[in-house]
């Protein structure tokens, strides 16, 4: 038994390596390889919210107004974000992600979607319909 999960063990590291390097790939295809896991945190936020302002992200990471603004200022330098005013109220500034902070933003969904195509390449149908009985039962 021991053997066995130590097995597994080496084979889900290997998968976690080969995910790693698809991010990692991505982050280097925009430029980017200091990215830290919070600042890919708030991209991501960013991405899901839609219509968010400096007031509404600060409130949602739970930061202050100064830190979010210098957060977004070092964004805007990465050339990952952009401040568009509102349409109605020119006051209200949102913030909105370039191309580069979308792709940095769903980096690890991309990443998953080159493991998985990784994965096709290697097995045939037979396996891959295996492969996912099996990890639909991982609960």
């Amino acid at each position: 038994m021991i053997e066995r999960d130590k097995h597994l063990l080496e084979v889900f590291e290997h998968l976690l390596r080969m995910k790693n390097e698809c991010s990692c790939n991505i982050f280097s295809e925009c430029g980017l390889t200091d990215m830290t896991v919070k600042q890919i945190t708030y991209l991501k936020v960013i991405d899901e919210q839609g219509d968010v302002t400096f007031s509404s992200l600060a409130e949602i990471t739970k930061n202050s107004k100064p830190t979010i603004t210098e957060m977004i200022n070092k964004f805007v330098r990465m050339e990952c974000v952009y401040r568009e005013p509102c349409p109605d109220d020119g006051r209200i500034l949102y913030i909105r992600l370039t191309e580069k902070g979308k792709k940095i933003a769903t980096a690890e969904q991309a990443a998953l979607r080159r493991v998985i195509e990784r994965m096709l390449n290697s097995l045939d149908e037979h396996e891959m319909d295996l492969l996912i009985e099996i990890l639909q039962k991982v609960r």
